[in-house]
């Protein structure tokens, strides 16, 4: 046992040299041109599963695949318990991205299994490891796809969803790799949740606040819904840069530049009422092949993100996106097109989970801290189906969704303790 700060680490060298060696084997599977690329329903996420499926059996685990084709770790003396908790995340990434967002949920579910099985001790009750696939929108647009299959809450437009790269349907790839398509058309669940007596993820936190606070890590009270749309079309007219004046002009790029300013005078109206709203849009352009220095493009395409933990905002913001729409058409005579609308309700935390995970936090002695998360999580999916759910955040510098997310491995274990004293000695 080790001392950090007031943390009694529950670590070994040896679990700390064998988590580092989890991470960097694979990110050496994955890489890319910068960070790591572990595309949703792809040949190298299957390898992701099949290496830690292989590293669970090496522990004396055991190992089997659910019928979304996501790997499930256990105990053995666990392994057909009548109900059980589940703990994990997924093992997709963005594009470039970090190692450890999803990827350390994972691993520390694996971590707890190999704790208990290590030390020969019992879980309160029986603990189930779930290593998740296609959690990321960045491949078809939605997200949650895994834990939405599990649940039956994927909708027939995003199964119809096309891949960014191939083009390809979302369920063409599923069907691709092995999960039954026609059962999941038909909104047939593919794990009795009536088996599951709770779902925990641990993540790394995407903002500032624990590094702000100093802490290591913390319990999370609620997990902001969404909406999204891929791709918005403003549609204008080309023109001469110097021969059409401003009165004849139709400019797409001018009319997405004004509903974002007023947008954003929106959002901060809507923070300064109390209430809570972030709003993105991280994919904007005009097409380069058609476009030049000296032309008034005929187009712009752009993204919009809109997330908040209330249900009733988020439907206030779609009525007002459509009405600034319509009032910039009229004035700047242009045109909007919105494509498949994407949403994901708002989800709270189990007021119950949320109490016994500060109370572990005190007992391995960490300060119990309880913070929102500003992401989107498959803890989300489970929650709305009525199965109580709980996270722990890990302190992480630089953000996620891109290569310098920097999580501290002690960190990482002291999130860990967390869920280990909270399985054990909780409840």
């Amino acid at each position: 046992m080790t001392r950090t700060g007031t943390h009694t680490s529950r670590t070994s060298d040896g679990e700390f040299d064998l988590v580092a060696r989890l991470f960097d084997d694979i990110a050496a599977m994955s890489p890319d041109t910068e960070g790591v690329s572990r595309p949703a329903f792809s040949g190298i996420e299957t390898e992701t599963l099949r290496y830690l499926e292989d590293f669970a059996r090496g522990e004396g685990l055991a190992t089997w695949y659910d019928d979304g084709c996501n790997l499930n770790v256990s105990l053995p003396e666990d392994r057909d318990a009548e109900r059980y908790v589940l703990v994990g995340s997924h093992v997709d990434s963005v594009p470039h991205g970090g190692n450890f967002d999803g990827l350390a949920g994972v691993i520390a579910a694996l971590v707890l299994l190999v704790r208990a099985k290590r030390a020969g001790t019992r879980f309160s009750r029986p603990v189930h490891a779930l290593a998740m696939r296609g959690e990321e929108s960045a491949w078809f647009g939605p997200c949650y796809i895994g834990s939405k299959v599990l649940t039956a809450s994927l909708s027939d437009d995003e199964i119809g969803s096309r891949h960014k790269g191939d083009g390809r349907t979302l369920g063409e790839h599923m069907a691709e790799i092995g999960l039954p398509l026609e059962r999941i058309k038909a909104h047939e669940k593919l794990i009795d949740l009536d088996r599951v007596e709770a779902y925990l993820e641990l993540h790394i936190e995407q903002g500032p606040l624990l590094i702000g606070k100093n802490l290591p890590a913390a319990a999370v009270s609620g997990i902001r819904g969404n909406f999204r749309h891929r791709r918005i079309r403003c549609i204008g007219e080309a023109g001469h840069s110097g021969a059409v004046p401003k009165a004849y002009r139709r400019d797409p790029v001018l009319a997405f530049a004004d509903l974002m300013v007023r947008l954003d005078e929106s959002w901060a109206t809507i923070l300064n009422k109390g209430d809570d709203l972030v709003l993105t849009s991280g994919m904007v352009g005009t097409d380069p092949a058609t476009n030049a220095l000296s032309r008034i493009p005929d187009e712009i395409g752009f993204s919009l993100d809109v997330r908040s933990q209330s249900a009733e905002v988020l439907d206030d913001m779609r009525d007002l996106i459509r009405t600034e729409m319509s009032e910039i058409e009229r004035d700047r005579k242009v045109r909007f097109e919105l494509d498949m609308e994407l949403r994901s309700e708002p989800a709270i935390c189990d007021k119950d989970i949320v109490a016994g995970l500060k109370q572990a936090m005190a007992r391995v002695g960490l300060e119990p801290f309880v913070m929102p998360s500003g992401g989107g999580h498959d803890a989300a999916v489970f929650a709305a189906a009525g199965i109580p759910s709980g996270m722990v955040f890990v302190r992480n510098r630089n953000g996620s969704h891109n290569p310098q997310e920097a999580m501290e491995l002690s960190d990482f274990l002291a999130g860990c303790d967390i869920l280990y004293s909270h399985l054990t000695e909780g409840q």
